[in-house]
C-alpha cells in the first residue's frame, strides 16, 4: 500500500479521535442533566472543540506524515511546543510538568522515568493519542507495537501506560483490517487478538475479563469490572474501551453513545473509542453532522502544512 493511502487511514482515525473527543467532552455537566442527554440520545449544546486528547494525537499523525515512523526527539518537542500554544486544553497535572519540562530543555527519558517517584507514569494518556498508528501499520502489527511503544515512551514509561498504548493501536489495526478486507470478526474474538499482542501486565488482565462480559449487562455492572477512566490510568480506561469497541465494530456512531454512556473520563474514552471503530464502521453509521461540526484540527494552531 503506498504512503498517501496509509496516510488517509490514519488521517480517518485521527477524525474518529477528534469527533469522539469533542462529542465525549460535551458531556461533561450535572449528572441527572446528562444521563437525561444520553437516554435521550441529545448531545448538550456544545462548540464541538476537543481537548488535549486530540492535540497531542495530532501531534503523533504529524510524525507519520512527516518520517513515516516514531522520531521520538521529534515527537516530544512538538508534544510540549503544541501544549505551550494553548495550555487550557485539559491537559493533566503530571502532563504539564513533563512538557513544561521537555519545553524547558530537559532529556525527555529522565523526566518520563522520573515521575511518580520513579514508576513512569501509568496514565491514560499514550491510549488516547494513539490510533493513527495502528490504522497507518494495520498490515504489520510488530511494526504498529513498536511504533506504539515509541510514542507511549515519551510520557509514559510505566509499563502499564505502554501496554494501552499497544492495546489501542493493535485494535485500531484490526479495526482498520476488518474494513479493507471486508472481515467478520465476533467481539470475544476482536479481544482475543488483542490480548495476544500485550505483555502481561494490570491492564492486559483488566482486558481479558471482557471477553466474559455480555453487551447486555447494565452499565454500571460493566464499570464494576472494568473501570470508566475516573482513575485517570491506563488499567481503569483501556479495557472497557477496548470491550465497548469490539461490540460496536460496524456502528461509530453507537460507539460513542455506549462509551459516554458510562461517564468517568467520557472524553478519553470516546477518543479512543471513535479512533478505533471509524475505521471499521459502516459509513452511513459515521453521522455526517459530527463530522462537519467538530474542530478541524487541519485547520487548529497545532496542524503544520
Amino acid at each position: 500500500m503506498t504512503t498517501e493511502k496509509r496516510l488517509e487511514l490514519a488521517k480517518k482515525s485521527l477524525l474518529g479521535t477528534s469527533i469522539g473527543d469533542a462529542f465525549g467532552e460535551s458531556f461533561f455537566g450535572e449528572t441527572d442533566l446528562i444521563l437525561k442527554h444520553i437516554q435521550e440520545r441529545k448531545i448538550p449544546k456544545t462548540t464541538w472543540e476537543f481537548t488535549d486528547d486530540t492535540v497531542m494525537a495530532i501531534a503523533v499523525f504529524e510524525q507519520l506524515r512527516w518520517f513515516q515512523k516514531i522520531n521520538q526527539d521529534e515527537l516530544a518537542k512538538l508534544f510540549s511546543r503544541n501544549h505551550e500554544k494553548d495550555v487550557n486544553r485539559g491537559y493533566g497535572a503530571t502532563a504539564r510538568r513533563i512538557l513544561r519540562e521537555i519545553g524547558e530543555g530537559g532529556n525527555w527519558k529522565e523526566i518520563s522515568q522520573n515521575v511518580f517517584e520513579g514508576m513512569g507514569s501509568m496514565g491514560n494518556g499514550a491510549s488516547m493519542r494513539v490510533s493513527s498508528i495502528g490504522a497507518y501499520f494495520f498490515d504489520d502489527l510488530e511494526k504498529v507495537k513498536s511504533e506504539a511503544i515509541k510514542s507511549a515512551e515519551i510520557t509514559h514509561s510505566n509499563i502499564e501506560g505502554i501496554t494501552g498504548a499497544i492495546a489501542v493501536s493493535v485494535a485500531t489495526a484490526l479495526a482498520t483490517r476488518i474494513k479493507l478486507n471486508q472481515e467478520s470478526i465476533s467481539p470475544i474474538e476482536f479481544i482475543e487478538k488483542i490480548i495476544a499482542e500485550l505483555p502481561d501486565t494490570d491492564t492486559t488482565s483488566k482486558i481479558r475479563k471482557g471477553i466474559k462480559i455480555p453487551y447486555t449487562y447494565t452499565i454500571d455492572t460493566v464499570k464494576s469490572i472494568l473501570g470508566n477512566g475516573t482513575k485517570i490510568i491506563a488499567q481503569d480506561t483501556v479495557p472497557f474501551s477496548i470491550w465497548c469497541a469490539a461490540h460496536n465494530l460496524n456502528n461509530f456512531e453507537e460507539s460513542l453513545w455506549k462509551a459516554v454512556s458510562i461517564l468517568g473520563d467520557r472524553d478519553t474514552i470516546c477518543a479512543i473509542v471513535g479512533g478505533i471503530t471509524i475505521l471499521s464502521s459502516e459509513e452511513k453509521n459515521i453521522p455526517q453532522l459530527w463530522v462537519n461540526s467538530v474542530e478541524k484540527y487541519e485547520k487548529s494552531i497545532f496542524y503544520k502544512d
